[in-house]
């Protein structure tokens, strides 16, 4: 599976003015993401394995759903005439000619003053106009109305003789029509199509196990620091528990991807720099948290760089600052031979989750193949009691929790504050040309759930 982003390392696409100095926008960097990543390239699979996976064509029904009438209910099919005033005081006496079972190919006609058993999903007989359920009927027992008829193993009896109908019924009366479902010609399924579960059972009722659909994109996330311990183990002093590659590579899977989770990679450039190459086998597309900021142990540009000199022409990551808060400081380039797009995140726990919903989310989608890869959004009325004040020129985002057209800050804007991230549904952005926000102002919100 090859990825499908080819780097322009000329940046056409990017504005003129932006040299290293420059802050990008957010919207000037995510627009270079989504201009640079393309659709993975579009693959058979067999059904299951095609869960998840966005459909690439048109699916047209070949054959009308269901392709035959046939019966909902367990009971009798008859004609209507020989029905018509039936009651429990005057019945319809009718002759069993036989069983009408599901998967059945050769029923048996049904005349005037006849009946057939049959059994719901099974084929309406040549002759019969309509169904009576079995609780209308003495189940040919004779003795008053049945809840049930008996397994033809323990009666085989019961497909013969003489059944009493008690109710009379219309045309058609429990009769599923062919093509009541879809029609031969229809269009099943269109492209773009994400394929769930119910997706999957129309693809197969109407005969497809195969499909052609763009495969859902291998992420592998890494986070960078040797301060980092995973889970479970003894945190010595100045250690703290790797968080972001867990709720990265969740979020990725969240997005639809596969992904899969390197962890922490210490503060050394050759040691990451040779876990990236041996992970771009299985990647189409590359996150790291970490090590992107100015520090002397941010060694995720040194890592990079020094991949970039290596790779063929056209690859390399480029370090930015972004006008926004949390998540100033980003990386977004290609490495290695198939030029796998790389999206480097900062640390701090709250900007590398912000980065993820507004940078790599959308790139994930985009490598799906699916038309619409944002987030929704809404206006929403600020609950506060005071002002939310805001970095002049920054577009922030704050963590909130939304309901019924209202949404509330949830903790404070420091980008350590992971705790809050768990008790909220949304993101609140104030632009960049707002420095404060007073309680009950309508405000733009990221909706997550």
């Amino acid at each position: 599976m090859s990825s499908a982003a080819h780097r322009d390392t000329g940046h056409d696409h990017a504005p003129a003015d932006f040299g290293p100095d420059r802050l990008w926008s957010v919207q000037d960097h995510l627009d270079d993401i989504l201009a640079t990543v393309r659709p993975l390239e579009p693959i058979e699979l067999n059904l299951l394995d095609a869960q998840g996976c966005v459909l690439v064509d048109d699916i047209t029904v070949p054959l009308s759903l269901p392709p035959f009438d046939n019966s909902s209910m367990d009971g009798y099919a008859v004609r209507v005439a020989d029905v018509a005033g039936a009651s429990e005081e005057f019945p319809a006496a009718l002759v069993v000619v036989g069983d009408v079972a599901a998967g059945r190919a050769d029923p048996p006609s049904v005349g005037p003053g006849q009946a057939a058993r049959i059994m719901t999903g099974a084929p309406l007989p040549p002759g019969a106009e309509t169904v009576v359920p079995v609780e209308w009927t003495d189940g040919g027992l004779g003795e008053g109305p049945v809840a049930q008829m008996r397994a033809r193993s323990l009666a085989p009896e019961g497909a013969e003789g003489q059944v009493h109908v008690y109710r009379p019924a219309e045309a058609r009366a429990h009769v599923r029509a062919k093509g009541s479902d879809v029609r031969s010609g229809d269009r099943a399924l269109e492209a773009g199509t994400v394929l769930g579960p119910p997706q999957i059972a129309l693809l197969a009722a109407i005969g497809r196990g195969r499909v052609r659909v763009h495969p859902r994109p291998r992420v592998v996330v890494l986070s960078t620091g040797s301060e980092l311990v995973q889970p479970d183990e003894e945190l010595a002093h100045g250690q703290i528990y790797d968080s972001n590659s867990f709720a990265l590579t969740a979020a990725a899977r969240g997005a639809g991807a596969i992904a899969y989770r390197v962890g922490a990679v210490a503060d050394d450039a050759e040691t990451l720099r040779s876990t990236i190459e041996d992970q771009l086998v299985r990647a189409d597309l590359m996150v790291t948290t970490g090590g992107v900021s100015v520090g002397a142990y941010d060694v995720v540009k040194e890592a990079l760089a020094h991949v970039a000199d290596e790779d063929e022409p056209g690859s390399g990551v480029d370090f930015r600052k972004l006008a926004m808060q949390p998540g100033k400081p980003q990386g977004f380039g290609s490495i290695g031979p198939d030029h796998t797009p790389l999206l480097a995140l900062p640390g701090n726990p709250v900007s590398s989750y912000v980065s993820f919903e507004l940078f790599v989310r959308p790139a994930i989608r985009t490598l799906m193949g699916l038309a619409d890869v944002h987030r929704p959004t809404t206006t929403a009325s600020l609950a506060t009691e005071k002002a939310l004040t805001s970095p002049k020129g920054r577009r922030q985002f704050l963590r909130g929790s939304y309901a019924d057209g209202s949404v509330t800050p949830v903790g404070g804007s420091g980008s350590h504050l992971v705790a809050a991230l768990a008790h909220a549904d949304a993101l609140i952005v104030v632009p960049e040309g707002a420095e404060s926000v007073e309680p009950g102002a309508d405000v733009e919100v990221v909706l997550l759930g």
